[in-house]
């Protein structure tokens, strides 16, 4: 059982899935704009949350949550979430939506996925896909990731749902109840702006996220010089691969992000959209300036010191810090 489905590829997992998954309802939402719309732009260091042992940095909002809050935000949008105590309660419920012919999302662990390369497996949990069939024991599955459809087995992807440890996706399954007609953009896109901009700037309240964040790491990559040097090597490679391997990382969620303000800046005919746009995509090439040197210092290349690393992302927080604080008080003129 399978119903025709339009893969396209995304550039983050989370913002396919749920583009894909609306356009695929005649909803069509580019996956840019879907993360605009949900405010997914953030920085969080969760020092209390492990990834191989070293502490989590987001440059998003948190599994689930883009989706989520893109729900709240569009009138008439309803993604219904259900987790599962049991493997065999879980793949029953993914079997019954099937039935329905209705298109599943789930939240997985990559290093289950079968169809991935070797290579590209590691225990990260916050992985999501689109199931839109089922042939035997076989499931159809639009992974944004890759450009074409693939599939999977029923044990691997059981797996997949029930695995453990950070980020446990405890079988999580979502899928749309109620889907509107169109999205009202002139009144959704300011609203997403200046949360963005107060969630990240001088509003923010939480010590360890937005531009705090930031520069608490950089007041730790200061004190790297004090640690095991075998340490240093692995928090600094740490900090290339959360940017740039997992998702789209720190410079990739910026470059979307600014896609969202492009696309925005014309939807509302505003120069002042542009000008945002233009600015985020600077934060990018600043980001990725920052895991150069990361990288560098890590495989003991350059002459780069762990302040000159610091004092870079110290630069990335004041270029956003400073955009933020403008985003904050967007108003169509």
């Amino acid at each position: 059982m399978s119903i025709e489905f339009k893969h396209r590829q995304a550039a983050h997992c989370e913002t396919g899935v749920i583009s894909n998954l609306l356009s695929h309802y005649d909803l069509d939402i580019s996956e840019p704009m879907a993360f605009g719309l949900a405010s997914g732009l953030t920085f969080a260091y969760l020092k209390m949350v492990k990834i191989n042992g070293l502490p989590l940095m987001a440059y998003r909002m948190p599994p689930r949550m883009i989706i989520k809050l893109l729900s709240r935000r569009i009138h008439g949008l309803e993604i219904r979430f259900h987790k599962y105590k049991s493997e065999e309660e879980g793949m029953a419920a993914l079997d019954d939506k099937l039935a329905q012919d209705t298109i599943v999302g789930l939240q997985t662990s990559v290093f289950f996925l079968p169809y991935f390369p070797r290579e590209m497996r590691f225990h990260f949990n916050a992985h999501n896909l689109l199931v839109y069939g089922k042939e035997g024991d076989d499931y159809k599955i639009s992974d944004p990731i890759f450009s074409h459809l693939v599939q999977t087995d029923r044990e691997s992807l059981s797996q997949a749902r029930f695995s453990r440890g950070a980020l446990a996706p405890k079988g999580m399954m979502y899928y749309p109840a109620r889907i509107p007609e169109a999205i009202d953009y002139e009144k959704l896109i300011p609203k997403a702006i200046r949360f963005t901009g107060k969630m990240n700037g001088r509003w923010n309240p939480i010590p360890f996220a937005g531009i705090k964040g930031m520069k608490m790491i950089a007041r730790r990559i200061e004190k790297l010089k004090s640690d095991d040097p075998r340490y240093a090597r692995l928090f600094l490679g740490h900090i290339v691969r959360m940017q740039e391997e997992i998702g789209t990382g720190g410079a990739g969620f910026r470059f979307m992000y600014a896609a969202f303000l492009q696309e925005a800046s014309e939807k509302l005919n505003s120069a002042e959209l542009a000008d945002y746009a233009q600015e985020m995509n600077q934060t990018g090439d600043e980001w990725r300036e920052f895991a150069l040197l990361c990288a560098r210092m890590s495989k003991q290349r350059g002459d780069q010191e762990f302040h000159d690393i610091a004092e870079q992302l110290r630069r990335v927080a004041e270029k956003e810090y400073e955009l933020y604080n403008q985003m904050s008080g967007f108003k169509i003129r």
